[in-house]
């Protein structure tokens, strides 16, 4: 029983050591002088990667997608055909367009012109004919051979063959007009429906690459939905959003150190290269572009991104973890005195403190 009671009483003995030992071990733990650091200010921004020259590309007219000439990946060059578009009313009217121009064309009505020069010769002979036999009844009548009546026939004659060719010239003049007025217009018809026609194959704007097809074959297009998005092939940026609280500490080529959720572990850094001047109204933010100093080997559009942009640094002040601030006002010291402080510079792990403790003094963490 003895040995029963002192076994008992040496092992509540040792937990108590334990106990006293792991709560010193804790009180260690949560007690922390400030350090003597760098520390820098800095504005936090979440975005994407974009690349550049980046859009979506929108059909210009309805349809249905008869085929789809490239996929996802595809290197295209500027004007490269990507989609065709099926409508049979743009190809009819070519069609028409075509035989109207054929049938219309100058060098297919050469016969009417001829048939028009045709007249126009007989008529300019027998306008000749007839002044020929004018001059010689005025000759007849200065001679006093003839009769009035004989004389003027033979101008009524003359003045009515000088109209017929004048008449039959004209009609000439104009059919040539009217058949070239309709050559043209015919051309300038097939001309049209071609344009219309191109409208149905879908060209790429730029040399780039195709991320992203959006419609299969067999869907319907319109002009309201886009159908493929297309990039710059190595050329990437960070379009970030910043909060309007921040934007005006935010400036051209200011430094931004970065994550990306494919790249676990690495950081990368960019430069403020643009800052759009103009606020979100709805999630109240501004968009700001970066460039990549150096770009990471492989990136794809809309990759995520977290980053931090620098917007001043300081060398050896006092600090402090943010999270043994309490309203970024106060501490606890290690006699559990509330005390006020100073800050100045912040990032999101540590504070600047300018007055209120110094390096020697120790501080507890208010949050254990």
């Amino acid at each position: 029983m003895i040995h029963a009671f002192k076994t008992k009483t040496n092992l509540l003995y040792t937990l108590l050591l334990m106990l006293i030992i792991f709560a010193s071990c804790k009180d260690k733990s949560e007690k922390i002088h400030p350090t003597v650091e760098d520390i820098s200010e800095s504005v936090y921004a979440s975005g994407n990667i974009k690349t550049r020259n980046q859009y979506q590309v929108y059909s210009t007219v309805n349809g249905i997608i008869q085929n789809r000439l490239v996929t996802e990946g595809d290197i295209v060059k500027q004007g490269q055909p990507i989609i065709k578009i099926l409508n049979e009313t743009p190809k009819l009217n070519a069609e028409n367009a075509q035989l109207s121009a054929e049938y219309n064309d100058l060098n297919a009505n050469t016969d009417k012109l001829n048939e028009l020069k045709t007249t126009i010769d007989f008529a300019k002979s027998k306008k000749q004919n007839d002044s020929l036999m004018l001059i010689r009844q005025r000759n007849l009548w200065a001679q006093q051979v003839g009769t009035q009546d004989a004389l003027e026939q033979r101008e009524l004659a003359y003045k009515n063959s000088t109209t017929t060719y004048e008449s039959t010239v004209l009609k000439y003049r104009e059919l040539k007009k009217q058949l070239n007025f309709a050559a043209k217009q015919s051309q300038k018809n097939v001309q049209i429906t071609s344009t219309i026609s191109d409208d149905y194959t879908i060209t790429s704007k730029i040399n780039g690459k195709v991320y992203d097809i959006l419609k299969e074959n067999g869907e319907m297009v319109t002009t309201q939905s886009p159908v493929a998005i297309i990039g710059d092939a190595d050329s990437f940026y960070l379009e970030l959003q910043v909060d309007e609280y921040d934007i005006a500490k935010i400036k051209l080529g200011q430094k931004t150190m970065l994550t990306l959720d494919s790249y676990k572990g690495q950081n990368f850094e960019a430069i403020i290269s643009k800052i759009d001047p103009i606020m979100d109204e709805q999630s109240r933010s501004f968009t700001i572009e970066a460039t990549f100093t150096k770009q990471p080997q492989t990136l794809y559009p809309n990759l995520t991104t977290e980053a931090n942009i620098l917007i001043q640094t300081k060398q050896k002040v006092l600090t402090i973890p943010r999270n043994y601030l309490i309203d970024d006002t106060y501490v606890i010291m290690e006699n559990k005195e509330k005390r006020k402080v100073n800050i100045g510079l912040k990032d999101y792990q540590k504070a600047e403190i300018l007055s209120g403790i110094t390096a020697d003094d120790f501080i507890i963490n208010p949050k254990k």
